[in-house]
């Protein structure tokens, strides 16, 4: 006997990823929490990724973040624990597709877990620059020795990973910003994803990194519970959005939920008339669509997870607010739910001036709909401790690289 799986439509699950991602209140509780109801936090650009958490956090700013990440207190305290060591509830490292994230500390046995345990496929880089499979568990190797117990800039570490390893590993060869790196770098991410590297305090204007001293968990296990994770934050969804959302094979994700299906810890639905999967028992969602205004940074998590993407940019939004379909590229205005235009904002000392441009299809900002903006406008100057001045007009700055 077959049942007909339970119908979700796109306003119910946006109500509920809205909800979830405390974008409709924010939480009376820590970044590290925030972030992980988050699944991290994109972080190339560093102050984006404050501004992302703190919004979601009843009254943070970015200085809360920053504390949580250097594990030290915004009121200047000690944080020292009983080990010795000081409580980073936030660390920087590389995360889902590769790029540098802000992830729970907590968490990171499950995220080195998990991404360690993705299939890659033939490197993109050209044969005289790629590195064979045993020279990368060298390498990886070398820089979990380096970095145990150091801070080292990238020179120091390029130093360090060539005396165990061999010039081979330190040749510039790859193209990089008008540039060449050492070979090495290409495999940055990996040992980020194994659990020998992540990012430690800047030195000036120079990055430094160090060994996270944390044992990545069983990779079967750890996949497992990051599809749960996933759907819970940004289901329903299917195989291939999560694939997307990792840079992963479509059809290893196919696998990976069929195997999670058969265990029974996820269930299907039909969402916008196709297959998706929730978390087993996860399917009550809310009777009322999303409302209000909210102001997105550069590469928020929201953005870039929520499927289907020509759901959340809608029309005219879809050309406007993303860079050949990629999201992330511009900093986003939600209306209800959707993307309804962009936004910028630019700081000079304490003032923070913020240009948001409606789409067309938003139509005229009501008095109702200019005092939430004008409420957002102000928490953005809060969070970023300065003083906000709201414009509505256009905004003339191109997408992010």
């Amino acid at each position: 006997m077959t049942t007909t799986p339970p119908h979700v439509g796109w306003a119910e699950a946006d109500a509920r990823r809205i909800h979830r991602q405390f974008l409709d209140e924010p939480a009376g509780t820590t970044p590290a929490e925030v972030t992980a109801a988050m699944l991290g936090a994109h972080a190339q650009i560093l102050s984006a990724a404050e501004l992302s958490v703190a919004l979601r956090t009843a009254k943070a700013t970015r200085a809360d973040v920053r504390s949580a990440l250097r594990g030290d207190r915004a009121d200047g305290a000690d944080r020292t624990n009983r080990t010795g060591r000081t409580d980073r509830t936030l660390i920087k490292t590389y995360g889902p597709r590769g790029t540098v994230h802000l992830l729970p500390t907590a968490d990171l046995p499950l995220w080195t877990g998990a991404l360690s345990s993705i299939p890659t496929g033939r490197s993109s880089m050209p044969a005289d620059v790629r590195m064979t499979p045993a020279q990368t568990d060298e390498v990886v190797a070398a820089i979990a020795d380096a970095l145990t117990g150091a801070e080292l800039t990238v020179d120091e570490l390029t130093d360090a990973i060539v005396a165990r390893t061999g010039p081979w590993a330190g040749d510039r060869v790859m193209d990089a910003f008008q540039d060449k790196w050492p070979r090495w770098r290409q495999v940055t991410h990996t040992a980020a994803h194994r659990g020998v590297l992540c990012f430690g305090a800047d030195r000036g204007r120079k990055v430094t990194y160090t060994h996270p001293g944390v044992r990545p968990a069983d990779g079967t296990a750890a996949l497992g519970e990051l599809v749960e994770r996933y759907l819970h934050a940004y289901g329903p969804a299917s195989p291939r959005h999560f694939a997307k959302w990792l840079a992963a094979p479509d059809r290893w994700a196919g696998e990976l939920f069929a195997g999670l299906a058969g265990e029974g810890r996820i269930e299907e639905v039909s969402f916008e008339g196709e297959s998706a999967w929730v978390v087993a028992g996860d399917t009550e969602f809310p009777d009322e669509p999303a409302r209000g205004v909210r102001l997105l940074p550069y590469f928020d998590a929201f953005t870039i997870a929520s499927q289907p993407r020509e759901r959340l940019f809608p029309g005219e939004a879809y050309g406007r607010a993303l860079a050949g379909g990629q999201a992330g590229n511009f900093p986003v205005l939600l209306i209800d739910g959707t993307v309804a235009g962009v936004w910028h904002q630019r700081r000079s000392g304490k003032r923070i001036a913020v240009t948001v441009e409606p789409l067309p299809s938003a139509g005229t900002l009501g008095a109702a709909r200019l005092r939430e903006l004008a409420e957002q406008a102000e928490r953005v100057g809060a969070v970023l401790e300065g003083t906000a001045e709201l414009t509505v007009g256009t905004v003339t700055v191109g997408p992010h690289a």
